[in-house]
């Protein structure tokens, strides 16, 4: 059986819209829940202080913006790198204007119950400010030379390809473009056969718990992985969502 590869996915078709209508709309419990989960071990890993010009990366953004807004109290500058021309234009429409829809403001009001992100009077602004959209894939990363101090990937390395050596792939690029000590957070669809948006199907490569921790161990010496047991859509058997710091070690392929 052929299985469906990254550079062989409908990515120039991608529909954010109707992404977004189908999964953040109206908030999921899930995507709330993950939302506290990574506010408040962002909030813990910078406890002590902020450093000088923290720079972040969503790597794989997407048509999301919550885990981008969930770096904006820490970082002077964010990078939202995603690969498709659509969800690269829908990014760029969301820092423009008057500023992100209104259907992230769901999110927003679950991160501000923390006072770092309480303290921010206009996310809409400071997200304008600081965020950056950039068209790149993944696997550019792969070499280490582009490096953040704080870092996510959501739904990105299990729902990019079926095989795999992508999916580590995947991994090990996000993890090698984060400097030493960086806190990150990452989120996997559990044991995925693949998902539609729109009128295309995209391919997936089912993990289970055990699988994500196997390709980020290596990476971190400080690891703790959530299994949510919430269902969104037929053909999944939950979220995990991993959050850690990067080690020392640069991992090379």
């Amino acid at each position: 059986m052929t299985m469906d590869r990254n550079a062989d996915a409908p990515w120039s078709k991608f529909d954010p819209e109707a992404y977004v209508d189908d999964n953040y709309r109206t908030p999921l419990d899930v995507d709330l829940l993950i939302v506290r989960h990574m506010r408040d071990y962002f909030s813990r890993c910078y406890a002590a202080g902020v450093p000088d010009a923290v720079r972040g990366v969503d790597v794989g953004a997407g048509a999301n913006l919550y885990p981008g807004l969930s770096m904006l109290p820490w970082c002077e500058k964010v990078l939202l790198l995603e690969y498709a021309p659509p969800n690269v234009a829908y990014l760029e429409r969301q820092k423009s204007g008057t500023g992100y829809d209104t259907a992230w403001d769901a999110f927003w009001d679950v991160l501000r119950e923390a006072p770092a992100y309480a303290g921010i009077d206009d996310p809409r602004a400071t997200f304008g400010d600081i965020v950056r959209v950039e068209r790149g894939n993944l696997f550019d990363l792969e070499d280490g030379h582009r490096r953040w101090d704080i870092g996510t990937m959501f739904f990105v390395a299990d729902s990019m390809s079926e095989c795999s050596e992508e999916f580590d792939r995947g991994v090990r690029c996000f993890m090698n473009a984060l400097n030493e000590g960086a806190p990150f957070a990452a989120a996997f669809m559990k044991e995925s056969v693949g998902y539609r948006v729109g009128e295309h199907r995209y391919p997936a490569y089912r993990v289970n718990e055990d699988r994500v921790r196997e390709s980020l161990e290596p990476f971190t010496g400080e690891l703790e992985i959530h299994d949510l047991h919430h269902m969104v859509r037929p053909g999944h058997e939950g979220m995990l969502l991993a959050l850690g710091r990067r080690n020392s070690e640069i991992a090379r392929p």
